[in-house]
């Protein structure tokens, strides 16, 4: 694997990964990086999202483990790359993206972490679906 300034040495472990390809997503996109990446923006990188994705699911569909590895990291690094260029535009942080996904799969699971349990994935879908509901009525 080829070093970059921001990668002196392989990562050893996931959240060393999950770090370093957030951050060549970032320097991609800087004067160093690729002059192609700097052009995108995130409507162009929502088109390249949902092409990656339909890639992943195809994969999917064919039970070929290896390709869907492969195409499940390009989605994912399309949609850091995504990220990259909101953060470039001043839209949103990544903390920020974290930090709202986790805060809204804590509620929407609230048959997990509320006092009242599901039993059985219908029960599991019909909190999750009257969650979401509240949520719209109300923002």
């Amino acid at each position: 694997m080829t070093a970059y300034p921001h990668l002196p040495h392989p990562p050893a472990t996931e959240p060393e990964w999950h770090q370093a390809l957030i951050e060549l997503a970032r320097y991609l996109r800087t004067p160093e990086g690729c002059p192609w990446d700097r052009e995108q923006d995130t409507r162009a990188f929502a088109g390249f999202l949902r092409d990656e994705s339909a890639e992943y699911v195809e994969a999917l569909e064919g039970d070929d483990h290896a390709h869907m590895a492969e195409e499940c990291g390009d989605t994912l690094f399309t949609l850091l790359a995504s990220i990259a260029a909101a953060e470039e535009a001043g839209l949103f942080t990544y903390e920020e993206v974290l930090k709202k996904a986790h805060e809204k799969m804590i509620r929407r699971h609230d048959h997990v972490f509320g006092d009242v349990k599901a039993q059985t994935p219908e029960e599991a879908i019909a909190a999750w679906e009257r969650i979401k509901r509240a949520e719209k009525r109300h923002g």
